[in-house]
């Protein structure tokens, strides 16, 4: 599996929507797990994948909610990936089951949100949006096909903190926004290093979209940050709609395009460049084949999970 930081020309762009993407691709007798698949993003996801006839499990905190959102195209599981007992608990049933998983999407996660503790005292944001997506994607790795897929969903957001190897749980001064940046980071690192472990893996950027990620930033921030006016209307012209959000990870985990690519980080349906400024694309530092494999030996000591 290459690992080459470069565009392809996948004929596909920023307002490629999840259904175009899968235009054509037919998901039958394919398993998939869609973390988060209720809500924003996820929701979209789960609702393309089940379209293109993939079985698709979402694992879900508020479980009554996910009945409710896609009780009647997916089958439901409850997880809380701040709670490693949660996580164990989860992937114990779903090895119990004795079925196979094509396609895993670490979807679901925590944006800006106050500072907050989850398991042993873990900073929030790192420990949802990847310590618990590391525990469950090891948990599961018998039950992955040869040929499976799991998709980190990262975000340009990485791009505002390395790895904080002195900090990494902001226990010296909580910044809400390098903990996001922290932990987008660690999505894509997870990738690098899982792609290297040989199960074919990919991170991205989903691109900028309203959703209720931003549960966390109060109306006034957002409106000050630009992203909205006072009546709570989008006011970037980049941003996406839902359905434009969810395709680069669909894009991610189905394409064909992909077969021989892993490890790299994808935006807007396309390999992304590497970046060193403002510009689009990926911050070396967060596909640095050493830091990756660091981040993966941390992660090990501090989940007690590693099935490699």
């Amino acid at each position: 599996m290459t690992t080459t930081q470069h565009k392809i020309g996948s004929g596909f762009g920023a307002r490629s929507t999840a259904d175009e993407v899968l235009d054509g691709i037919d998901l039958t007798g394919k398993l998939a797990i869609v973390t988060g698949g209720y809500s924003g993003l996820g929701l979209e996801t789960t609702r393309a994948l089940a379209r293109a006839s993939a079985t698709v499990v979402v694992p879900a905190r508020r479980l009554a909610t996910a009945e409710a959102a896609v009780g009647d195209i997916a089958e439901v599981g409850e997880l809380d990936l701040g709670d490693l007992d949660s996580v164990r608990r989860f992937a114990e049933r779903f090895l119990a089951s004795g079925r196979r998983i094509d396609i895993l999407i670490n979807n679901a996660g925590i944006m800006a949100c106050p500072e907050t503790r989850v398991g042993p005292g873990w900073e929030a944001q790192f420990g949802t949006n990847h310590l618990g997506h590391f525990a469950l994607a090891n948990r599961l790795v018998p039950a992955l096909n040869p040929d499976a897929r799991v998709v980190s969903v990262s975000s340009a957001g990485h791009r505002r903190s390395p790895i904080r190897w002195d900090d990494v749980h902001f226990e010296q001064g909580y910044d809400k926004w390098a903990a996001y940046g922290q932990a987008k980071t660690a999505n894509v690192l997870f990738a690098v290093q899982l792609n290297a472990y040989g199960v074919r893996a990919f991170s991205l950027h989903p691109g900028g979209i309203l959703t209720p990620l931003q549960r966390h930033l109060p109306k006034a921030e957002q409106v000050e940050l630009g992203w909205i006016d006072e009546d709570g209307n989008a006011l970037v012209p980049a941003f996406k709609t839902p359905e434009q959000g969810a395709s680069t990870q669909v894009w991610a985990a189905t394409s064909p395009r992909l077969a021989e690519l892993g490890g790299v980080y994808l935006e807007d349906c396309e390999v992304a460049e590497i970046s060193d400024d403002d510009a689009p694309g990926v911050r070396r530092y967060a596909i640095d084949r050493d830091e990756a494999a660091r981040l993966w030996a941390l992660s090990a000591e501090l989940t007690g999970v590693n099935a490699f």
